[in-house]
């Protein structure tokens, strides 16, 4: 076991690059700063003692957004000034950062600003460049805008701090970058905080007011998504809430917090009392993001001018390393497949119609109409099966144009050569049975083989001799009966080399299934088992029953419950199969769940197995994708850590050469795919070890 090391702790999401983040919207008492700062305050605690390292408050939070006019009384200015003192008196014994609103005296004119707040000093100065002068607004009757500053430091409780375009970084986590807005900033058409994303901030935070209204709730959803999405970055929304004046308008408290697009928290609208939210970003998959769209590295070239206006401070915050704190943030066990039954529906949906559409261009661009398929009575030819039919439907042809063969061998059980001719019947394609093992024994007779000769060798040449001649089968009836064969592989497969290269199920002529992983296949079957995709022509002896629909079903969920196997070797005397895949290269989910963080991020397999054991080690918390059909499996770190090794030397060391030459298949999501030539182009001939080598550092006890 390694060693734990103290400043490094695995069960810390600091040591991940994750940085912990919070909103507050304290409750408020219009002009009287002592006592909203008294409530911000409170609040600053107890997200510094949750282990939050950066805390916004509210637009002009220190006196209250809606004091108007009041702005122009030297009361409550002065007041506004010892109410920050207060601030920064508190954050001395705090490890956050803190960013309060309030107005700012500079050169006889008076400024809308974020102030950063850090270790009993004020950080920077942050003033508002668009100011609002319309409907329920008029700001620049006290305010001023930021080009009308001229200046670039300010001096504020008797210090001189930076004032401006100003870009913070912590210095203890120099991925945590942040930029301050306020509020119409980032309703305009190209806001502040594109350009500071530009210049390397990677968490945007707007300090607003926002009053409610009827929809602007969603409109504030769509715009704070939209502006973390283009600007890949976190995005942190405050707005006042109770207490604000309702003399002409309400105050609904909406706070938000998105990264990239993805919505990590939302508070409770209309609350009576101060809240706050959290969340976790992952500043790693945000740089990462910027690396690999590398669109932004040009536009950034392109606004250089804008983003060299920025000026970086290093902000002292205390990053809590050492202590013990796991990551909060929801971590999806199925990547690929989404917990959320509405959303998972979509995903079915889309990728089904996708495959589908692809094999219809196929077929319509090779001016061919019919398709030879093998099938095992397995998941992945099930599937591909299925995309044959939605295809041959929509384009008006008759399933019987799909060539469906199953070839049992020397190990194909009772069960998966049933559950093949069902479906095949059940599909109503041409169902053809060939028995593969006389022309398999004859090649293993011309290999001199032991098992030609009696011996019970059940080596590599026995397993391939029978994948490639089903395979050498498909494409010889594919050229005899005027079709193409269509691959079943799936994505999880590729990933792990987990197919017989060449002549074998490696090769196709088109493969529907290359860009979807395993797990995603066993949703997708299901959801056609259950939405009734199938549809369409049935088998006459399902039509004279009467009971099509449920004959489908049936055969797709008994499917879905066979266990995963190649069933190359003979298996026991009673009917269970030797060899059990997942056995072999680890259980599926596990390994979606690597491939998925590997080949979307590129995270180092240190990170894989921390967010792996978020995921994975209570099988009680969170949510599944499913109502009940999956096993509710939980992992610990030993297990993780073992099945990612498997993963890691696969993927890294052993499989490229097979992924390198693979047929046309279509990409289904931004997950990735393995084709050579889109998402993964890789030397056949590389090393693991430096991957094996990080993943070396992880305990066995995240505890340690």
């Amino acid at each position: 076991m390694v060693a734990a090391d103290m400043t490094n702790r695995f069960l810390n999401l600091y040591n991940h690059e994750f940085a912990r983040v919070a909103v507050g919207v304290p409750q408020c008492r219009v002009a009287d700063p002592v006592y909203n700062a008294a409530q911000t305050i409170a609040l600053a605690k107890q997200a510094d003692a949750a282990g939050a390292v950066l805390v916004a408050f509210p637009e002009l939070g220190i006196p209250a957004y809606s004091c108007e006019d009041l702005f122009q009384q030297r009361a409550l200015l002065d007041a506004c000034d010892m109410a920050l003192a207060d601030v920064v008196a508190a954050s001395r014994e705090l490890g956050a950062a803190l960013i309060v609103g309030m107005p700012v005296r500079v050169q006889q004119r008076l400024f809308n600003c974020a102030v950063v707040v850090a270790r009993g000093r004020i950080q920077g100065v942050v003033p508002k460049t668009y100011l609002p002068n319309y409907s329920e607004f008029y700001e620049a009757r006290q305010f001023n805008a930021a080009d009308d500053a001229g200046v670039d430091t300010v001096t504020l409780l008797g210090e001189d701090v930076p004032f401006g375009s100003l870009i913070f970084e912590a210095a203890d986590q120099p991925l945590l970058r942040f930029h301050c807005e306020i509020c119409e900033d980032v309703w305009v058409p190209v806001p502040p905080s594109s350009f500071a994303a530009l210049a390397g901030a990677t968490v945007l935070v707007n300090l607003s007011a926002s009053n409610v209204v009827v929809g602007k709730s969603a409109y504030r959803h769509q715009l704070v998504g939209q502006q973390s999405a283009r600007c890949l970055a976190a995005y942190l929304y405050t707005s006042a809430g109770q207490g604000e004046s309702t003399t002409d308008l309400a105050w609904d408290g909406q706070a938000l917090i998105y990264e990239n697009g993805d919505m990590l928290a939302e508070s409770a609208r209309f609350a009576s009392e101060s809240h706050l939210i959290y969340a976790d970003v992952d500043l790693e998959r945000l740089t990462r993001e910027r690396m690999h769209q590398t669109t932004f590295g040009v536009s950034a070239r392109r606004h250089a001018g804008e983003a060299a206006r920025f000026r970086t401070i290093k902000v002292d915050v205390a990053v809590p390393r050492d202590a013990e704190l796991p990551l909060a943030r929801a971590i999806e066990r199925f990547p690929y497949v989404p917990s959320d039954p509405r959303r998972r529906d979509e995903r079915c949906h889309e990728v089904y119609n996708i495959q589908v559409q692809a094999l219809m261009q196929r077929l319509a661009s090779s001016k061919i109409q019919k398709v030879v398929i093998g099938v095992s009575g397995g998941l992945d030819s099930t599937h591909a099966l299925l995309v044959c039919a939605k295809v041959m439907d929509r384009l008006g042809l008759p399933r019987t144009n799909i060539l469906a063969y199953t070839m049992p061998g020397f190990a194909t059980s009772e069960r998966t050569l049933r559950q093949a001719r069902e479906l095949m019947e059940a599909v109503g394609c041409t169902a053809r049975e060939i028995d593969i093992r006389p022309s398999c024994m004859q090649m293993l007779k011309d290999l001199d083989h032991p098992f030609a000769k009696g011996e019970a060798v059940y080596d590599v040449t026995f397993e391939n001799v029978q994948a490639g001649e089903r395979t050498n089968h498909l494409f010889r009836l594919a050229n005899h009966l005027g079709a193409i064969v269509i691959g079943t592989g799936d994505l999880s497969e590729l990933a792990l080399g987990w197919c017989t290269y060449g002549v074998g199920d490696h090769m196709s002529h088109y493969n529907v299934n290359a860009s979807v992983p395993k797990t995603l296949i066993m949703h997708l079957v299901r959801w056609v088992a259950e939405t009734g995709q199938l549809g369409g022509a049935a088998s006459s002896k399902a039509v004279r029953t009467g009971k099509e629909a449920g004959v489908r079903r049936n055969v797709l969920i008994d499917i879905l419950e066979t266990e995963i196997s190649p069933e190359l070797v003979p298996g026991k005397a009673n009917g269970a199969p030797e060899q059990r895949t997942e056995h072999f290269i680890g259980p599926y989910e596990l390994q979606d769940f690597n491939l998925y963080y590997t080949l979307r991020f590129g995270y180092a397999p240190r990170k894989v197995a921390f967010l792996s054991w978020s995921a994975w080690h209570d099988a009680s918390a969170g949510r599944w994708p499913d109502e009940g059909q999956l096993a509710r499996n939980a992992y610990d770190l030993v297990a993780i850590k073992r099945n990612l090794r498997i993963f890691l030397d696969r993927f890294f060391r052993t499989s490229q050469f097979k992924r390198s030459c693979i047929p046309n298949a279509p990409k289904v999501g931004t997950g990735g795919s393995l084709s050579p030539r889109g998402d993964w182009r890789a030397p056949s001939d590389s090393e693991s070890v430096v991957w094996l080598a990080d993943l070396d550092k992880v305990p066995d006890d995240p505890r340690a």
